[in-house]
């Protein structure tokens, strides 16, 4: 007996939803008259021209096709990925399709290492086709201007632009500014984008991840200009140029923050709004002014890839004093030729334990922990220091070939001396 068919039409379409493919999902009509129209109001669908090496005219067909006869009232997800054997005329064919249905979900993902040419993406879908559309990503495509025809997207609340190439900054500011009920953005620049000063003024955006690369090509000095003062979320990878704040964004709750230089902070706001942060900074030097204090902060993640990373956390301790987690991760690889970092011996003074630490830390966690000497230095000093710590989980980065080396360390960690009896060790 075909227990499956007996299933009710809204889980069968969940389960026709996770199949890889449109393709799968409509070969499924062939199972018995149960199925056989079954696949044409599924919720999420999915093409890819590179699935199973198909021919370029069979799949166009496939997909011209299969989305006309398709019946959903609502569109949940509509995916392309392209490049294979598809290209410009097609996908803006399609565009022109989706245009007449209900899509939440648009993503169009180009393979830039098949794809023999720039894939365009027609104006249409800027310009209140996909009106219902709730969320947009695009991935390696190329964005063409129409100055003619506006620009609206009443509904998106998230918007992804990954390796996009746009007509200019000025035409990025215009497409930012028509989203008026924007909430996440994700920007990750590429070489050539033709865009050196990417603006961003959404001023209901939640929201925000950035990613630039580190040699961005071009004379002009390339950079961010953010005013979005309903930011609770900011996450940043930046290292060349410049970004630059309009207003005060004081309402920001978590931060990730990967940057060559502190000098954001003088426009970033207020930081004693600060919940969780992230940091991987090369140095204290441009830190935010003295007396500064997060006083909000519960959370704190550092990065170990830098030289003077023991320095930056000794000051951001310093300066934390409502501190409950903390946890170091090597979450970039190591400069060889870089010098590794130094405790400072004044650390080791009563007078020199942050306040954190006599008072409220309650979780240690080291990723990737190898055992240097400074390393050592470090977990010391908080096992010795911390008064109300739980629970601390050390994850180690050895070779696993090594096992002397680890039961060695495992060793030490166990003989240090621990303020807080209450200390639960974990070693993973």
């Amino acid at each position: 007996m075909d227990k499956i068919s007996q299933l009710p039409d809204e889980l069968l379409l969940k389960i026709l939803a996770m199949l890889p493919t449109m393709k799968d999902v409509v070969e499924t009509m062939l199972l018995s008259k149960r199925w056989q129209f079954l696949w044409m109001m599924v919720p999420r669908i999915k093409y890819e021209d590179s699935y199973k090496n198909p021919k370029y005219g069979s799949f166009s067909l496939f997909v011209d096709r299969s989305f006309f006869r398709h019946e959903a009232p609502v569109i949940e997800a509509l995916y392309f990925k392209l490049g294979s054997i598809c290209g410009s005329e097609d996908i803006q064919a399609w565009m022109r399709s989706a245009d007449k249905r209900c899509v939440r979900e648009l993503i169009i993902k180009i393979d830039t290492f098949t794809n023999k040419g720039p894939v365009l993406l027609p104006w249409s879908l800027y310009s209140g086709g996909c009106s219902m559309l709730v969320t947009l990503k695009l991935i390696n495509a190329v964005i063409v201007d129409d100055s003619a025809s506006p620009i609206s997207f009443p509904s998106l609340r998230t918007l992804s632009l990954e390796s996009m190439k746009y007509p200019s900054g000025e035409f990025v500011k215009k497409l930012l500014s028509n989203c008026h009920v924007l909430e996440n953005l994700v920007v990750e620049q590429c070489e050539a984008d033709n865009v050196i000063i990417f603006t961003v003024i959404v001023p209901s955006l939640k929201s925000l991840v950035l990613k630039t690369l580190e040699n961005k090509l071009g004379t002009d000095v390339p950079g961010f200009v953010i005013d979005a003062p309903s930011l609770e979320n900011f996450d940043i990878f930046h290292f060349t140029g410049f970004c630059t704040f309009e207003n005060n964004m004081s309402k920001i709750v978590e931060a990730k923050l990967v940057l060559n230089t502190w000098k954001l902070w003088k426009r970033l706001g207020s930081i004693a709004s600060f919940k969780r942060l992230y940091l991987c900074l090369p140095s204290l030097k441009d830190m935010y002014s003295a007396g500064s204090v997060f006083s909000s902060l519960v959370h704190l993640k550092i990065c170990t890839c830098e030289t003077e990373w023991v320095n930056v956390l000794m000051r951001m301790l310093k300066d934390s004093p409502n501190l409950r987690a903390l946890k170091l991760h090597q979450c970039h690889v190591l400069r060889p030729k870089e010098p590794r970092p130094c405790w400072n011996p004044a650390w080791n003074e009563p007078s020199s334990v942050p306040e954190c630490l006599l008072s409220s830390l309650e979780t240690f966690e080291w990723v990737k922990y190898e055992g240097a000497e400074e390393e050592k230095e470090v977990v010391a000093f908080v096992f010795r220091s911390a008064k109300w710590l739980k629970k601390a989980t050390i994850k180690f980065h050895i070779k696993t070939n090594d096992t002397a080396k680890k039961l060695e360390v495992i060793k030490e960690l166990f003989s240090s001396s621990r303020r807080s009896p209450a200390c639960q060790l974990e070693f993973r």
